[in-house]
């Protein structure tokens, strides 16, 4: 059968770095206060000349080099992002131009911060069609663009990045030992919209608007939510979770990503975790932490990898991977 298997992954961060201490004298809050509810140190913000497009950009020849391949080699772009460029046309067909792609075709995906969960979802099923034989996944925001800066319950949660990742179709045996995407579970419900939106859009208000969140609300569904789309996707793959090699969850909150590894059995020491140093980086979350376990050798050939976030809508979701 065809596996949509990892060839290769990237990231871009800004250049600034803005830390909690930051925050401190312009709102009511601290350091300590942030670290202990969260556990996020510090997030890049973007400046004037970086966008989700250049973002993405970057990200994107950062995997293709790091799977030895070039834009030619690449029949789709799916972009996942809630910050795209413009209303439209899709930041995807942005990063598309500015790889020099005149082929294949390029799409947004809008899920929040499931959007890279689910665009890997997406990528896998037009690769089993037969529409792209390799897909380039990305996810990247630019948060700091639609936040409240003077809402501390919210503008200390995000930040701004890009992550990317290669897929190519190869066959494999039909087994769980094949390398490629094994599994994926996807859900929503749009009756917690109000829980986690942006006040405004074209449509509405004719503007952007800016991120609202009731916080509670969203840690009180997250760690049931999360738990339900991962039993769900083990029990496609015929798998559980001691078999599981690396945990890679969407990082908006330690103590989310605490507790739901905890739910499930999954040791410390097979949690990636960078919320730390990027916060809540929306659909950009789960590629660069992928990017970053990557890179410095805990993700291996042959592991077997758990994806998984959630997102305003509420959307979430889960995939299972064979590195």
């Amino acid at each position: 059968m065809i596996r949509s298997v990892v060839r290769g992954v990237g990231s871009a961060l800004p250049r600034r770095i803005m830390k909690n201490t930051d925050f401190e004298g312009v709102l009511e809050t601290s350091d300590a206060w942030i670290v202990q509810r969260t556990g996020i140190r510090q997030r890049h913000i973007a400046s004037d000349d970086e966008t989700t497009a250049s973002l993405g950009e970057a990200a994107a020849r950062a995997a293709l080099s790091n799977a030895g391949l070039t834009p030619d080699d690449i029949d789709l772009i799916v972009l996942a992002t809630s910050t795209p460029n413009n209303t439209f046309p899709a930041t995807a067909v942005d990063i598309q131009a500015r790889l020099g792609m005149r082929h294949g075709y390029a799409f947004d995906m809008q899920a929040v911060c499931s959007g890279f969960v689910f665009a890997v979802a997406a990528a896998d099923a037009q690769i089993r069609a037969g529409m792209a034989r390799r897909v380039l996944v990305i996810g990247a925001e630019t948060f700091s663009r639609i936040l409240d800066w003077t809402d501390r319950s919210t503008c200390v949660l995000f930040g701004d990045g890009a992550g990317a990742l290669v897929l190519e179709a190869q066959t494999g045996e039909g087994t769980v030992a094949d390398r490629g995407l094994l599994a994926a579970s996807l859900r929503s419900d749009g009756t917690h919209k109000d829980k986690l939106y942006v006040d405004g859009g074209p449509s509405t208000t004719g503007t952007v608007g800016k991120l609202r969140m009731e916080g509670r609300e969203v840690f009180k569904h997250a760690v049931g939510m999360i738990t339900d789309v991962i039993e769900s996707a083990f029990e496609q793959a015929g798998m559980s979770v001691d078999q599981l090699d690396w945990f890679v969850p969407h990082q908006a909150n330690k103590r989310i990503i605490d507790a739901s590894a905890k739910k499930l059995g999954i040791p410390d020491e097979k949690v990636v975790v960078t919320v730390d140093l990027h916060g809540n980086t929306s659909a950009a979350s789960v590629p660069l932490a992928l990017a970053a376990a990557v890179g410095d050798g805990r993700i291996k050939p042959g592991d077997l990898v758990l994806l998984e976030a959630m997102g305003g809508g509420f959307t979430w979701g889960a995939v299972l991977i064979r590195w």
